[in-house]
């Protein structure tokens, strides 16, 4: 759950009007056939077709393709999956307003990961174990197919446990009806696990290991210790803590919305969530409370003996660690798409607006566009794209022949959507005599792209693209790229998104966002790909090594006076070798 709000008060007291409904569930959970009986409260207020009306038509920050409720609040992505053919999201979603509270799982799911159908929430408030909310979790498919979901519960107590929900009838592929055992909790903080009844949430995608058993860890801290915590289970019902936890790091706080998963050193496919073996890589990803910011790290994972996953030599942990994204981009979460053998990553954008504003556009959050993950051919990092389907979107092709860049110029590329399009363009230096020296006072990429916006002149760079800009720039989101002489006569590349001038709404957050790439620009090209949806600025650098979520409001560059600028003020030239841009269509998503 990616709050740090306190409890609110249990929804199921606001209850219209409830039904209680006692059913079997015969699972395989791969030990046998275990009989589950199962507990489900109706609330008619939230199955009410006006729940889902559209009541946010024709408003300038509402994306067109990037997935949002109708309207109201929504958070964490919660256990996507693919199951029957279909794609499914599950979220955080306040059923009541654009603020965080009442929450409960909503629902969509798609064909394509594009176009989504909505439906009826899938978990909510029904029973002592969850009455005070229903937070953030994840599914697991069982061997013989069928799916659950573990998800984090808010007891009487206020104390965070755990909980389990199936789905009421597996033959439907849309899963509609979840029902909850009565054996929840199945996982709580008590005296003699000395766990943080604050700090317990978000149980991860369980995987098997060699003997047998399932796995899942769940967030947590000791002091300012993160911690993963380790179960284990042989039904996938009573669960044991481990002695040790699976990793924890010191002096990282709270380890929100953790998750777990293999990646191969072989092949960019993606791996089943039990996968292990001497070709296979892990990724423990955790989402730091204190900074709001998430970071990963690659290592080992050995589970024949203690469950120990151990990062890779020169892995850094916390808030200078790797990141997925280094704009806004939170409580992401994978899955294993068994149709395609691809990982794919959702994440949570919040926004930069005020709270008094989100009130009044009746909305607020969305998700980043799904992406695949992979591990690099380096084995030091991970590298993202955004899923194929999203091309069906595109239309009205415009193509730059390639053109040399001199230093300080720009020039408009027309002829396309610039409020909701798709660009992808690279970057050749041909000499980079230029390049100033690197300040290893600049620890962090977003420091340096805080102090050298791109307004400020260098040698080489920047040099990037100007979205969602007004005719006379008074509104801009930059993303450029910078380069400078490192030590060992090595360069250091920047990718930066400047939002100082995003818009003329100064009650808008706007900081500056950076990001280091593992490019040599000596001998290849800095590509950019950059989605623009209205008030989304989503950007790829160096063919997904670096990835950058900008969420922006301008006031003039909405609509027709939204355009694209491509721009150097570095004092050295730059030759852009490609260009491409496409309108995107909207997709069908509520």
């Amino acid at each position: 759950m990616a709050t740090s709000f306190s409890s609110t008060s249990s929804s199921s007291s606001s209850a219209i009007a409830s039904l209680v409904c006692v059913c079997l569930l015969s699972l395989l959970l791969g030990h046998g056939i275990l009989r589950v009986e199962a507990s489900h409260k109706v609330y008619r207020h939230l199955q009410s077709s006006e729940s889902l009306a559209d009541s946010s038509a024709d408003q300038p920050y509402r994306t067109a393709y990037h997935f949002q409720p109708p309207k109201n609040w929504m958070n964490d992505p919660n256990g996507p999956m693919i199951y029957k053919g279909l794609y499914h999201l599950f979220y955080q979603w306040n059923p009541k307003g654009a603020v965080w509270g009442n929450i409960v799982w909503a629902h969509s799911t798609s064909k394509d990961l594009v176009n989504w159908i909505p439906h009826e929430p899938a978990i909510y408030p029904s029973q002592p174990a969850d009455m005070n909310g229903t937070w953030s979790g994840s599914a697991t498919i069982l061997p013989n197919g069928t799916p659950v979901i573990l998800y984090t519960g808010i007891n009487p107590a206020n104390q965070q446990v755990q909980n389990i929900a199936f789905p009421k009838k597996a033959s439907d592929p849309y899963l509609i009806e979840w029902v909850k055992t009565p054996k929840n909790p199945l996982m709580a903080p008590t005296a003699s696990n000395m766990i943080n009844a604050s700090s317990f949430r978000d149980p991860t995608t369980a995987w098997v290991g060699p003997d047998g058993r399932w796995r899942v860890i769940i967030g947590s801290k000791r002091g300012r210790r993160g911690m993963a915590i380790l179960y284990r289970s042989k039904d996938f019902i009573h669960w044991v803590k481990a002695q040790h936890p699976l990793h924890s790091a010191p002096n990282t706080g709270m380890w929100e919305c953790p998750d777990f998963f293999p990646v191969s050193t072989v092949s960019p496919l993606g791996l089943d969530t039990s996968s292990n073996g001497p070709h296979v890589k892990h990724v423990l990803k955790v989402s730091l409370d204190d900074t709001r910011k998430e970071y990963y790290t690659i290592g080992t994972y050995d589970p024949s003996k203690k469950d120990v996953y151990t990062p890779d030599a020169g892995s850094v942990e916390g808030d200078l660690g790797l990141r997925f994204d280094y704009g806004k981009f939170y409580a992401s979460k994978t899955f294993f798409d068994s149709a395609k053998n691809r990982r794919i990553l959702w994440g949570w954008i919040n926004e930069s607006s005020s709270v008094e504003d989100d009130i009044k556009k009746g909305w607020s959050g969305l998700q980043a566009v799904p992406r695949v993950i992979w591990l690099d051919k380096s084995g030091k990092q991970l590298v993202q794209w955004p899923v194929m389907e999203l091309e069906k979107l595109r239309t009205g092709r415009v193509d730059v022949p390639s053109k040399l860049l001199r230093g300080g110029s720009k020039f408009e590329v027309s002829g396309f959507t610039a409020s909701q399009a798709d660009v992808e363009l690279s970057f050749e230096v041909k000499n980079l005599d230029k390049a100033e020296k690197f300040d290893p006072s600049w620890v962090k990429a977003q420091d340096l792209c805080t102090q050298k916006t791109a307004t400020v002149k260098g040698g080489i760079g920047p040099f990037g693209i100007m979205a969602l800009a007004s005719k006379g720039l008074e509104e801009y989101t930059a993303i450029f790229f910078r380069i400078f002489k490192g030590t060992n006569n090595k360069y250091v590349v920047a990718m930066c998104s400047d939002q100082t001038k995003s818009s003329l709404n100064n009650s808008t957050d706007k900081a500056n966002y950076g990001a280091f790439l593992d490019v040599d620009p000596a001998k290849e090209k800095l590509s950019l790909r950059t989605l623009i949806d209205r008030s989304i600025v989503e950007s790829f650098g160096g063919e997904g090594k670096g990835c950058i979520t900008a969420r922006v409001y301008p006031t003039k560059a909405i609509g027709d006076g939204a355009h694209l600028y491509a721009f150097n003020y570095g004092a050295g030239d730059v030759l852009i070798s490609s260009f491409s841009a496409w309108s995107m269509k909207k997709a069908q998503i509520n």
